[in-house]
């Protein structure tokens, strides 16, 4: 591991901070542009679930390879190629006919900002201590919320002016610039032994697969982090218009206030993570003890229904954002050589239950509706089940969890 000067390592963190910022805002505009789109290619509930989880599928396809180029040849080339992706499907969304367009393009759009998290965290164990790396993490999320928080009333008044295909090229233009920041101050890695680079994909995640810590924190990831992610960059922002009541201007308001609220929370854990590090709380700990409160708000809002609006969404999202932690924790629990590929299958996981939740969701809120259920008790119902799941999940991870932690890696 080479370590970074101080204001080297804050450059860095700017150049990527930008390119995060960007793909968050991509990723949580489809909840703002929701009634729009709707209204102009007048999509069902499933259309708009599979047109939000088209992005998470093309993130997650590339997850794998991610993990093997990043290790192979570092954050700067791989996040540079990947932004020049994501510059593109940015220019065919906004030239986009029909669903089909609009469909390929998202899928474009998830292959092209996949490394735009993935890529910093690698950097992060590469070039900084455990602690140091727990606090970018969180600094990087909160950046991820500022992004979010964009997404919502920032579009929501744009969109009267300009139209959202406008906002699509001014972000193709923005991704480019982040494409030549990215190229000019990132440093390089060394590059890896030949007989590494020989391996076929498979057999280099093999050890990633195999580890029993990884298995039971991939549930978490698919299950609860999934559901999180899918409720907050989409779902929240329908339940607030079909169960809430809410105007599409309201929807956008709440989920401006819900997404600040997660900036302010992810500042906080920059902040307390070096403390609770030199405490002895590890993030495993923190996990384990913080989780559950997570699915029993997801619980509380299908049990509110209508009385559920965008405070209900902002709690249930503050409390589960100890599911930031799990990226360093996965990280630490390999040598640095190793963990690209873990955060990149992690991250695969997480974004295939990201497209799962958002996908299912719209299909069981149309075969409900379509059976005659109410709106808000087909929501509700949904709801229930995305809760129960994420417990499940949990109770895996605390079946023999401790006895099969890893020393984590400090190489």
């Amino acid at each position: 591991m080479t370590a970074m000067t101080r204001g080297r390592a804050l450059v860095v963190f700017a150049v990527f901070a930008l390119g995060y910022f960007l793909s968050s805002l991509v990723r949580g505009v489809t909840a703002t542009l929701a009634p729009a789109l709707t209204q102009e290619f007048a999509l069902s509930s499933s259309q708009l679930g599979l047109l939000g989880g088209a992005y998470f599928l093309g993130f997650a396809m590339l997850q794998l390879p991610l993990g093997n180029w990043l290790d192979r040849f570092g954050p700067r080339r791989v996040l540079s190629f990947s932004l020049a992706a994501a510059a593109l499907s940015c220019i065919a969304f906004a030239m986009a006919d029909g669903f089909v367009s609009l469909l390929l393009a998202r899928f474009i759009c998830g292959v092209g900002v996949s490394a735009c998290l993935i890529a910093p965290l690698t950097g992060a164990r590469l070039w900084l201590q455990g602690s140091q790396q727990q606090s970018a993490n969180a600094w990087m999320l909160m950046v991820g919320s500022l992004g979010l928080l964009t997404a919502t009333l920032p579009v929501q008044w744009a969109l009267p002016l300009y139209g959202w295909r406008s906002l699509f090229l001014v972000l193709a233009l923005f991704f480019a610039l982040t494409m030549l920041g990215t190229a000019w101050q990132v440093p390089t890695v060394q590059t890896p032994a030949a007989s590494s680079r020989r391996k076929n994909l498979f057999t280099s995640y093999a050890p990633i697969f195999a580890n029993r810590y990884f298995r039971r924190m991939a549930w978490i990831g698919f299950v609860n982090y999934g559901v999180l992610v899918a409720v907050q960059t989409l779902w929240a922002g329908p339940w607030m218009t079909a169960v809430a009541g809410y105007s599409a201007t309201q929807a956008a308001r709440g989920l401006f206030a819900m997404n600040l609220t997660m900036l302010f929370v992810f500042w906080f854990w920059g902040m307390a993570n070096p403390r609770l590090h030199r405490a002895g709380l590890s993030a495993e700990r923190i996990i384990l003890r913080g989780l559950p409160f997570g699915f029993i708000a997801l619980a509380a809002v299908a049990w509110l229904g209508p009385r559920a609006g965008w405070e209900a969404f902002a709690i249930y999202c503050a409390l589960s954002s100890v599911l930031a932690l799990t990226h360093p924790a996965i990280g630490m629990a390999f040598v640095a050589h190793e963990a690209g590929r873990a955060i990149s299958a992690f991250n695969l996981l997480l974004f295939a239950g990201v497209f799962t939740t958002q996908w299912c969701v719209g299909a069981a809120l149309d075969r409900l509706q379509a059976a005659h259920w109410p709106v808000v008790d087909a929501y509700r119902a949904v709801f229930a089940v995305l809760a129960m799941a994420c417990c499940l999940s949990y109770l895996w991870l605390l079946q023999g969890l401790s006895a099969e932690r890893p020393v984590a890696a400090n190489a």
